[in-house]
């Protein structure tokens, strides 16, 4: 957890986000909960840190972690790929939603993808509220 500072996303946001996608199963176990995609892993969800794990590629993780480390740190690498945690106290709502929607992508079957709009591309987001 990052000094005690409030939380910048809260969780209810990111289950909004992950709502606006196809195809997810998830998993609860005693102290987290996992998220899928067609049977492929690709986010986590730790209540009591507040922080969510998510798929991206290697350089992507490198790059999160450098820039910013009291948001993201390194989870591990596996399958070519490297996990990065994020701190929802340290991120804006808008690059949760571009990480996470890129996680998905990463694991979803192609004709799957192509039936979501891109969610990183502003003009064609879902609306993500605070409601």
């Amino acid at each position: 957890m990052i000094g005690g500072s409030a939380v910048a996303v809260h969780s209810d946001e990111f289950f909004r986000i992950l709502d606006g996608l196809a195809g997810i199963d998830h998993a609860e176990s005693g102290r987290y909960t996992s998220f899928s995609v067609r049977g492929k892993r690709f986010g986590y969800y730790w209540p009591r840190t507040q922080t969510v794990g998510l798929k991206q590629t290697l350089s992507e993780q490198r790059a999160l972690v450098a820039e910013r480390p009291h948001v993201f740190e390194k989870q591990f690498t596996a399958g070519g790929f490297g996990w990065v945690v994020v701190y929802l106290a340290g991120i804006e709502l808008d690059e949760l939603h571009e990480l996470v929607f890129e996680a998905w992508r990463l694991s979803a079957p192609p004709g799957l993808v192509a039936e979501v709009p891109d969610c990183a591309r502003p003009d064609l987001r879902p609306p993500v509220t605070g409601d």
